[in-house]
């Protein structure tokens, strides 16, 4: 958003000199890049939000085995479950941030909020935060363009891709933009928003991309269901006035430097952590092996 700012601490700044709330400044963005009314935007938004919601009955509800056969219906088994760790609510929370990454992972259709590999996770815990405050559709889609002012400074100060940042900027860049708009939806200040992104920031620092068979399957999926969790405690944290103490600019700045020094192995090349390991390399040769289409021989001319 560099037309209003740079950072958070501008958004900040813009915010209460112009005495407008957290989201305007990005519907503003949204209208002036896009070229749209501003009923189009929130349209675009309720489109967005639906798709999110459809993604996440489906991984409950549909078939979700992938072609590699590492997911197969992990969502449903967890929603399932008769073993519930800590309540009701944060099974759920579980198994819908799992469902709508595994709608992906089975070439359905998602959100990609920021990416395709992190789209379980705004999903999963807006969902969730809906059902359980019964809050309005207008709220969460307030709540979405607050996630997306987050992930536009991000992208400017870090990066939202793993194959630059590693999974940190696909998962953590999620987890921060759901933390934030949790804080907001929650009736959070701006320091509380802001500090939800900052907690969200340092627990996921330095979180390599490294998918077996260079597929964003394992462990794409249950990073989308940890990253929830964090999400919600980064905000829980936040929201109760406990401080990150470094401010969320200087978190982001600190998720760029890592980045930039993360060793490409574990920035979504396949070469190292899990999709080096012994198994991760069978499963990388079976799949591959599998993938292969075997032409028959074609007759050419004589000449």
């Amino acid at each position: 958003m560099s037309f209003l700012f740079n950072d958070f601490s501008g958004w900040k700044s813009y915010c209460e000199d112009n005495k407008v709330k957290l989201f305007e400044p990005v519907l503003e963005y949204e209208k002036d890049q896009k070229g749209r009314s501003e009923t189009e935007v929130w349209e675009g938004l309720s489109r967005a939000y639906g798709v999110m919601k459809e993604a996440v009955d489906t991984g409950l509800k549909e078939e979700m085995t992938s072609r590699s056969g590492m997911i197969n219906n992990g969502a449903k088994k967890v929603y399932q479950n008769k073993v519930t760790v800590l309540s009701r609510e944060f099974q759920n929370l579980i198994s819908r941030a799992l469902a709508a990454k595994e709608v992906n992972s089975c070439m359905g259709r998602i959100v990609a909020a920021p990416t395709a590999g992190a789209s379980g996770i705004l999903p999963g815990c807006l969902y969730t935060l809906q059902e359980i405050h019964g809050l309005d559709d207008k709220k969460i889609l307030e709540g979405l363009l607050i996630g997306a002012g987050i992930a536009l400074v991000i992208e400017q100060k870090a990066s939202l891709a793993g194959a630059v940042g590693g999974c940190q900027a696909e998962t953590g860049s999620a987890a921060a933009m759901a933390s934030g708009a949790i804080a907001y939806c929650l009736d959070g200040d701006i320091d509380q928003v802001f500090n939800a992104v900052a907690i969200t920031i340092q627990c996921t620092l330095g979180l390599v991309c490294d998918p077996v068979a260079g597929l964003v399957e394992v462990p794409c999926v249950v990073r989308n269901a940890s990253a929830a969790a964090i999400a919600n405690s980064s905000a829980q944290i936040a929201l109760s006035n406990v401080s990150a103490v470094i401010p969320v600019d200087e978190c982001v700045e600190a998720m760029g430097e890592v980045g930039q020094s993360m060793e490409s192995r574990y920035k979504e090349t396949a070469l190292g952590g899990l999709a080096a390991t012994k198994t991760g390399q069978q499963i990388s040769k079976k799949v591959l092996i599998q993938d292969i289409e075997i032409l028959p021989d074609e007759e050419y001319p004589q000449e």
